[in-house]
């Protein structure tokens, strides 16, 4: 008879790069440039963070921890860019990837975010959303749309060193911190933990169904601090996979 199981979650998995997944090994600029209109900066907005693109990952043997808050953020360094063949594909928090679109993809900024990126060569700045992960070279910082590399004028040369500014607006709600702990089939024990850690924790336990499982999460916990510790509780028990998901909506 087979049984349910109650598991830990993993870390989100990101496809690299090299996918089989994508029509061409090789990425390629477009066939023409973009035009003044395309490489307009990005309007800044309050948008809600995306919850699956705030889980831990792996890629390549590497572990990433995305930040809960961009804020004062800031980071010098290689910026590339990338374009054919990733036209059209889906990015890490599901939107679809247009090159002449002034975004960028980094390893951990919250998606999506906003950033002003500086190229140190010539002194051009433009505003980028940030909406995707990467680029996973441990000598690159940043990805940029072939628009946006355009813009700051490093398009033919493939990279540049830049200055990346995080710009953010204040927000309409506060930021929520919820742990998800586990996901298992039978919605009966994922229930039956849930009232479980309720008890103990003395927080509510909603329950999603995604991708055919029951994810269990603790929450909302309103500051980081009590977020911390109910996470070390957990990862030092039976719940070593748990971690922390931000949203500025209660789940």
């Amino acid at each position: 008879m087979k049984k349910n199981v109650l598991i830990p979650l993993t870390a989100l998995l990101l496809l690299s790069a090299c996918s089989s997944r994508y029509h061409t090994n090789q990425d390629k600029a477009p066939l023409r440039a973009p035009t003044e209109l395309e490489m307009q900066d990005a309007k800044v907005t309050n948008e809600p963070k995306s919850v699956s693109a705030g889980r831990p990952y792996t890629v390549l043997g590497k572990h990433y921890a995305p930040m809960s808050d961009e804020k004062g953020f800031t980071q010098t360094g290689t910026a590339s860019w990338y374009g054919r063949k990733f036209h059209g594909y889906y990015t890490s928090n599901g939107e679809t990837f247009n090159m002449f679109d002034m975004t960028a993809a980094h390893k951990t900024l919250p998606l999506p975010s906003f950033v002003r990126v500086t190229n140190l060569q010539n002194n051009v700045s433009a505003i980028v959303r940030v909406n995707d992960r990467g680029p996973f070279h441990d000598d690159r910082v940043i990805d940029l749309s072939y628009a946006a590399a355009y813009k700051l004028g490093y398009h033919l040369q493939g990279t540049a060193e830049v200055k990346i500014e995080a710009i953010t607006i204040d927000r309409k709600n506060p930021r929520l911190t919820y742990v998800q702990v586990a996901a298992g089939s039978s919605m009966e024990n994922v229930q039956a933990l849930a009232v479980q850690l309720s008890n103990k924790f003395e927080l509510g336990t909603p329950i999603a169904f995604e991708d055919n499982l029951y994810k269990l999460r603790l929450g909302p916990i309103l500051d980081d601090h009590t977020a911390q510790k109910v996470l070390q509780t957990l990862q030092e028990g039976e719940f070593n996979k748990a971690f922390l998901l931000y949203t500025e909506y209660e789940l």
